[in-house]
């Protein structure tokens, strides 16, 4: 059970509590009431203290008690909004820094392997990792290699498993089989 719905429950219980004391409270005024017309029309006792007064104590705590508990219940009701908007601000702040450590480690890895590719190799893969499923004729306009020598390295670079063509009619686009 969560906090929201224990602190609505105490709520609710402290507000039981206080119909219940203002009752109790009505029947001890009753009841003083009664006795001061039955004893010579004097709310004062022998020792001279006042029946009213004897029953505020009990009622005065009990209000109290009654005003802790709301009190009590309605924190618990704010404090599991704050704990909840606090625990989803953390989790976004721990995925945005899981994403930028991805991020990190991805472009590390892609340094790594471009380390050991040669030069017609690094240009075939900075333009497919720029423009992942790109054509194979406009891959050759951007690293400048001739139509043939192409084929040769993106046949290379699929036997590496590094990319892969999909023919799509008279095309092929080229796509990176892991993300770099």
């Amino acid at each position: 059970m969560d906090n929201k719905k224990i602190g609505i429950s105490v709520i609710f219980v402290g507000a039981l509590f206080i119909i219940v004391i203002i009752l109790f409270k009505m029947q001890i005024t009753e009841l003083a009431d009664f006795l001061m017309k039955t004893s010579n029309g004097t709310c004062f006792l022998a020792d001279g203290s006042c029946i009213h007064e004897k029953s505020d104590f009990p009622f005065i705590s009990g209000i109290s008690i009654a005003i802790f508990t709301i009190g009590f219940g309605a924190y618990l009701v704010f404090f599991s909004r704050a704990a909840k908007s606090f625990e989803d601000m953390n989790k976004k702040i721990l995925s945005e820094v899981k994403a930028e450590k991805d991020k990190g480690l991805g472009e590390e890895k892609f340094k790594i392997l471009m380390q050991g590719l040669g030069e017609e190799e690094k240009k075939v893969i900075t333009s497919v990792k720029d423009q992942d499923g790109i054509s194979q004729s406009t891959l050759k306009y951007r690293t400048d290699l001739s139509k043939t020598k192409l084929s040769m390295v993106l046949a290379q670079l699929e036997k590496k498993g590094l990319v892969t063509k999909v023919k799509n009619g008279k095309i092929n686009n080229i796509y990176l089989k892991k993300a770099l």
